[in-house]
């Protein structure tokens, strides 16, 4: 089945839904995160992309075969110009070690310096080690750490920032 190349594009019909759906069923799998946090991901990813505009926006999927492996994104913040989020950052679990989360990354890093961005930041949650180590790996720093009552439970959220300049 891995045999398949991976073929890094951007928007396709049937994204939103497919980013929607891998962290929908990977969070409640692996988090027991609630019904909300797909609800979160669809809105606020259907909003980047009928907003989006592509010298502050990036959206990077994989794809192998016709699957969806994984995805990321770039947000520009509009009332932060030299700002940027990182969001959607996911990786199916049945395409890890095939180096998809460290190509996503790249992409996204590139991309920020590209568009001339200062910093990038990310909110994600403690107990997330592959992904936190993929971004200290590429230089993203832990900057704050709180609990809040989020998805069905309370989190310990993180923030992680990454200055390009």
């Amino acid at each position: 089945m891995m045999k398949d190349q991976v073929n890094i594009v951007g928007y396709f019909p049937g994204a939103i839904g497919g980013i929607t759906t891998l962290h929908a069923t990977y969070y409640k799998a692996h988090w027991g995160l609630d019904h909300t946090f797909e609800a979160e991901v669809a809105t606020e990813l259907a909003d980047f992309i009928i907003n989006f505009d592509p010298a502050k926006d990036g959206l990077w999927c994989a794809v192998v075969g016709k699957d969806l492996a994984g995805s990321i994104a770039i947000v520009g913040q509009r009332d932060r110009p030299g700002e940027a989020r990182l969001r959607w950052y996911i990786v199916d679990p049945r395409f890890h070690r095939m180096g998809i989360g460290k190509s996503l990354i790249e992409r996204a890093i590139t991309f920020s310096r590209q568009a001339g961005f200062d910093l990038v930041g990310l909110w994600t949650f403690e107990g997330l080690e592959r992904a936190q180590s993929i971004y200290q790996k590429n230089g993203f720093r832990l900057a704050q750490t709180r609990e809040v009552p989020q998805w069905g439970g309370m989190i310990n959220e993180q923030q992680f920032e990454l200055y390009l300049r």
